[in-house]
């Protein structure tokens, strides 16, 4: 086991969505998002407008209370803070020609906090945040108007932006396009499902719009860092069945084609297969063949848990949070809801993902869920949130292991680094952060922040660059 402490200049931080965080849906002059309709997450269905049940709309008043959130983040030593700008901010509708001012002059004062505290911003263009009306006038990402329409709004935030802002995010776990076609793609579903022929050819549309967003950002901001982001999920054969191993290579395929395609600048081969046996013929130009070739500076990721595979139909037991497929693996312990608990599995996916795209990596989202209870200690209120501590910590060892591996690792963003509304089920209840947020999930509350016993001992890890964890 190493005993070392993390090399210099590693990013330490935390990671949010504007969506789950901002609340202020409808102030100064923003448009509604897809999220705005989605009260219940991805468990539950849209409805026509926002409803006052929906805690996205009020999430954690962010929106006004950036200052304090950030002198806090600052407190714990941050290095480096992800966060997503709403594009319905900046394009109320998504296909206006001129941005809103109002919505831009907003990052430019959480910007200015972040400076003044030398924290790294780092921005996620594009974080399940689609414009509805681009939703329901277009059709989502399935049209591909919307192309030209992201395209203008990466360029709108990179001309604003690009001097101030190093480190640039397209979308966020982009591969869930597929699994979650309204949240990720704002792609409406009809009865029946959204056909695949359909679900592939959005997939290629943003996969060009990431390209041309990395060529913007070359052309504008040269300096800038331009990453994907992909939703990691290690795969294990639940059997040392051949047969398992190879429906383990047909799932991998299915996540790691998105990396593929930011790190080579072209479709693989399994996938043109997969298109193939499917009897799907996407429409690609010699245009878009051109922009896929504008490949990223970095990869980054998502990791909350690995999954096990079969061929065997009779031995599918799907897990509960097992969001991407998959089924659950016998051998690992779960979070309350559902999501199995595996530290070693991110050192196999950074390793994996090291070996196989050569770029530098960026875990931005790791963290656990959990229903904390706020308790008074010493006369402070807090929670003692030892069990996060723990699977924090024992996932940062592993990270540790992958930097003694060889893998060039860039930093590491804590999911959720203040409680926020859960994408997956739009609950307050499932906390991520360090600071604990007075909101429940039936919208009482006094929205007052405190710190949890966490707090403290991330700001110890930060200090000492990852010397303090426990091996």
């Amino acid at each position: 086991m190493t005993t070392t402490s993390f090399p210099d200049g590693f990013l330490w931080g935390g990671a949010t969505a504007a969506n789950q965080i901002e609340g202020a849906y409808d102030a100064d002059g923003k448009g509604y998002s897809v999220q705005d309709v989605m009260p219940r997450g991805i468990s539950g269905s849209r409805s026509d407008q926002p409803t006052p049940d929906n805690l996205k709309l009020v999430g954690i008043d962010h929106y006004h209370r950036y200052a304090e959130d950030i002198a806090l983040f600052a407190e714990m030593g941050f290095g480096v803070y992800r966060f997503s700008i709403a594009w319905s901010r900046i394009f109320p509708k998504g296909d206006e020609t001129e941005p809103n001012e109002e919505g831009l002059a907003f990052y430019d004062r959480v910007l200015d906090e972040l400076e003044k505290h030398g924290i790294e911003p780092l921005v996620t263009i594009s974080h399940y945040e689609t414009p509805l009306h681009l939703a329901e006038a277009y059709g989502g990402w399935t049209n591909r108007e919307l192309i030209g329409f992201y395209e203008r709004y990466a360029r709108t935030l990179l001309e604003r932006f690009g001097s101030r802002v190093k480190y640039w995010l397209t979308f966020n776990e982009i591969n869930s396009l597929l699994h979650a076609p309204f949240m990720s793609g704002g792609i409406p579903i009809p009865e029946g499902g959204v056909p695949e022929q359909q679900l592939y050819q959005a997939m290629h549309h943003e996969l060009v719009a990431s390209a041309r967003a990395t060529r913007i950002a070359r052309e504008v901001a040269p300096e800038a860092k331009v990453g994907c982001m992909v939703l990691s999920m290690p795969i294990y054969p639940l059997t040392p069945s051949p047969d398992d191993a190879r429906a383990v290579m047909d799932a991998d395929h299915g996540n790691l084609v998105y990396g593929d395609v930011h790190t080579r600048g072209e479709y693989p081969g399994y996938f043109l297969r997969t298109l193939r046996e499917k009897g799907i013929a996407l429409d690609i130009t010699d245009q878009d063949r051109d922009d896929l070739t504008n490949t990223v500076d970095f990869v980054s990721f998502s990791y909350y848990m690995s999954i096990a595979e079969t061929a065997d139909p009779a031995k599918r037991a799907e897990g509960e949070g097992n969001i991407m497929g998959g089924i659950a693996n016998p051998t690992l312990e779960a979070s309350e809801w559902g999501w199995q608990i595996d530290p070693v599995g991110l050192r196999l996916v950074l390793n994996q993902f090291w070996d196989r795209w050569q770029k530098p990596l960026f875990i931005v989202e790791n963290g656990l869920g959990a229903r904390d209870q706020l308790v008074e200690v010493d006369g402070e209120k807090t929670v003692v949130d030892d069990y996060r501590i723990a699977y924090l910590n024992d996932h940062l060892v592993q990270v540790g292991e992958a930097l003694e591996d060889g893998v060039d690792v860039l930093g590491y963003t804590s999911w959720g680094c203040i409680d926020i509304v859960s994408a997956s089920t739009a609950q307050l209840s499932k906390r991520y952060g360090f600071i604990y947020v007075d909101r429940n999930d039936d919208g009482t509350g006094t929205l007052d922040r405190y710190r949890k016993k966490s707090f403290g001992w991330y700001a110890d890890v930060i200090r000492t660059n990852g010397a303090s964890l426990t091996r």
